[in-house]
């Protein structure tokens, strides 16, 4: 016996009229969301460039967050390192990120 008619009835129905009502409610809840898709990874990596360099340029943060160059947080400073020295492609890749995310999809 499975897992769907032991709780009554098939998954697969469920799911796609969960889908449906919540895509009546808003457009945006119902899309479909890739998780791993590029779009996404490229949209983390910019938030972290951009959030690290700025914590780079707070004086007490930067002794406190980014002193270590291994590890986890060796990713954090060599992200701020990145965020700090292509400052103008940083921005400029957020900006068309912000376009294409807001027009584009």
């Amino acid at each position: 016996m499975g897992v769907a008619s032991a709780f009554g009835g098939d998954t697969g129905k469920s799911v796609s009229l969960f889908r449906r009502i919540l895509g009546s409610l808003h457009p945006l809840i119902g899309a479909e969301i890739g998780v791993y898709s590029l779009d996404g990874l490229l949209v983390f990596g910019l938030l972290l460039v951009c959030t690290c360099a700025y914590l780079r340029k707070v004086p007490r943060l930067r002794t406190w967050l980014l002193s270590e160059r291994r590890g986890v947080w060796g990713v954090c400073h060599k992200a701020a390192v990145i965020g700090t020295r292509l400052h103008v492609a940083v921005s400029v890749s957020c900006l068309l990120m912000a376009f294409y995310v807001l027009l584009g999809k």
